[in-house]
């Protein structure tokens, strides 16, 4: 089973994979698909609000957020990494629980980075928004580290992230019961 879906006037089909015994989500990945990646980025940039830096998680969010920052010419953009690495100091912390992961995870942004943000209007972009937890987890990073969230944007908003009014998409994906049907 397969949902094809057209974001800004790109189509691809979506393989749907079980999330659990009632329900499936369409599987978006950028990873690979150059074409999809610079399309999206392009799109994005086009309506992106004023901001002085952008911030993604790790991991599918980078080759996304690359993209737009070299389209947009500019020339840094934070990451909110999975683990904590050897060059991090005065690590920021934040728990996550996100739909296409078992289990929970915690995201940590390097100290450069917070004092990076702090004081600047930060912009936060992803591939897709679902749940929100991510997305939440972002936010808590940003507000930490001191800097204003001035937007919220993906590729896709999916499931119960549709109705939301706070995010920039550029479109829908919906959830599917177990024939392939959007729910």
């Amino acid at each position: 089973m397969v949902y094809r879906i057209n974001i800004a006037g790109l189509e691809r089909d979506l393989p749907l994979c079980p999330l659990n015994d009632k329900l499936y989500i369409g599987a978006f990945v950028l990873f690979g698909d150059v074409e999809l990646t610079e399309h999206s980025a392009q799109a994005l940039a086009k309506i992106a609000p004023e901001h002085d830096v952008m911030i993604t998680a790790e991991s599918k969010g980078i080759p996304l957020i690359h993209a737009m920052s070299r389209i947009l010419g500019e020339k840094r953009y934070v990451l909110a990494r999975k683990s904590v690495k050897l060059y991090m100091k005065d690590v920021v912390k934040f728990e996550v629980d996100s739909i296409t992961t078992a289990a929970n995870q915690t995201l940590y942004l390097d100290g450069d980075d917070a004092s990076f943000i702090k004081g600047r209007r930060v912009l936060i972009v992803d591939d897709v928004i679902s749940t929100g937890n991510s997305l939440h987890a972002l936010e808590s990073l940003v507000t930490a580290a001191g800097g204003e969230i001035v937007g919220r944007m993906a590729i896709v908003a999916e499931g119960d992230a549709i109705e939301r009014g706070d995010i920039i998409t550029l479109a829908p994906l919906p959830l599917f019961d177990t024939n392939g049907n959007p729910i």
